[in-house]
């Protein structure tokens, strides 16, 4: 008879074996009934950082962790789609995505969080619409995605609650990197939200988690083949975050760049990543047959209005004030102050470091030193150059929108040197790889 307990589950994964999925189902409802303590947990964690698991191992994990708690569920004839991002700075891609493919004809199903660190959450974003409810029952969040297409809440606690219960353990102590472990986390509530297909944007450089490019296929690369051993369809993009996404960087200002690019206007970066998701999200909806043809069909949606109406009918459904979709400057900017950072010297802007300008919006205001922290929604970065752009003496590199100035006095050891000059221009490749 086979004996399995908690000591045993360590001993084996520290001593480079490999679990049954019997000895994986136990490790998870352990987590849940606590009888896993959190030492042997953290203890198990450090094991599988160091040895790693097998591709079923992790299969087996992130079946566990989906079936933990609540899934949702919808009818077969609804073929949900979602889509993650590994974290970055100035990334208001979800907020236009929702939109963009629901106005298509997809349905999405996004639950978000909020952000901790320098990296900015979907939920804090959409929390500076005007009483927008981002706390949906389950039952309130599946019709809105059957009836309109689409909607966005934060986490549930009842689904994945042993991914949530990992993720607390990984995270201090000192396990978080561990690709295994990253992928079942994300697969996970992925699952427990109910989408038959997901698109990830796996982010590298300075302002993400995986710091360059290797890593982050790496990371796609299992992402994708865990996603399809599990019968999900599934499509990583390899995207560079060694400057921010966009024109703007904080919370209510990232919500007036995404009214602007479903507009049909806003920055040509935030806009091409966008299309890129969107198209390879509607075909994995069954939408359309060819990433080329979702590409259309989001461009159109975004030239035509189509996605912005999708957006007010989203905020509306939601509570908010959807004013602010014919009218964006009422949200932003709302600062009392701003401040202008200027070029010394000609050239072109060859660095523009998207964690300092992360760690800059933090120390504003904008985001959390801890998950308890308040948050200022209307202070903001503005970055009047990106990489490549020529720029000359006295010309504004920087706008810093604020309240008081001990904000401004916070954020100046940031920001002066957060960008570089140089004599030549360099490109900048937005969108480096794709994995299917």
């Amino acid at each position: 008879m086979m004996i399995i307990n908690p000591i045993k589950i360590i001993e084996k994964k520290r001593d480079g074996g490999t679990h049954t999925r019997a000895e994986i189902e136990y490790l998870v409802k352990s987590i849940m009934s606590a009888e896993f303590a959190d030492y042997q947990l953290s203890a198990w964690l450090m094991a599988v950082y160091l040895n790693g698991l097998t591709e079923d191992e992790t299969i087996f994990l992130t079946e566990a962790l989906a079936f933990s708690g609540e899934v949702f569920k919808y009818s077969d004839d609804i073929k949900i789609v979602d889509k993650h991002s590994t974290g970055g700075v100035g990334d208001k891609t979800s907020l236009i995505l929702v939109p963009l493919v629901a106005s298509c004809g997809g349905k999405v199903s996004k639950l978000s969080g909020s952000g901790l660190g320098y990296t900015g959450g979907t939920v804090d974003k959409l929390e500076s619409i005007t009483n927008m409810k981002l706390n949906l029952s389950q039952k309130d969040f599946k019709r809105q995605v059957e009836e309109l297409g689409c909607a966005i809440s934060g986490h549930s606690t009842t689904l994945a609650p042993a991914e949530g219960i990992l993720y607390k353990l990984r995270d201090v102590t000192g396990t978080v990197p561990s690709i295994p472990l990253i992928t079942s986390s994300i697969i996970s509530k992925k699952i427990a939200g109910g989408a038959m297909g997901f698109v990830f944007d796996v982010k590298f450089g300075s302002g993400a988690f995986m710091q360059n490019k290797k890593d982050a296929q790496k990371l796609a690369k299992n992402l994708v083949a865990t996603s399809q051993k599990m019968g999900k369809k599934c499509t990583a993009l390899i995207t560079n975050m060694n400057q921010p996404l966009g024109e703007f960087v904080g919370n209510s200002a990232e919500i007036y760049e995404a009214i602007k690019v479903l507009s049909g206007e806003g920055p040509k970066d935030t806009k091409e990543i966008c299309l890129a998701l969107g198209a390879n999200m509607l075909k994995i909806a069954d939408v359309c047959e060819t990433v080329t043809e979702g590409y259309s069909l989001c461009e159109e949606a975004l030239n035509n209005g189509k996605a912005l109406l999708k957006f007010r009918d989203l905020i509306k459904a939601q509570g908010g004030d959807a004013s602010i979709v014919t009218n964006p400057n009422s949200i932003f900017p709302l600062t009392k102050y701003k401040h202008e950072i200027k070029s010394n010297r000609d050239g072109f802007i060859s660095k523009l470091d998207a964690q300092l300008i992360g760690e800059a919006l933090r120390s504003l205001g904008g985001g959390r030193m801890k998950k308890e922290d308040s948050i200022d929604s209307s202070v903001a970065i503005r970055l009047m150059r990106k990489i490549g752009c020529p720029i000359f003496k006295n010309d504004t590199v920087l706008e810093v929108y604020y309240n008081n100035e001990k904000q401004i006095k916070s954020v100046m050891p940031y920001l002066p040197s957060c960008f570089e000059i140089s004599p030549k221009t360099s490109d900048f490749i937005l969108i480096a790889d794709c994995i299917s």
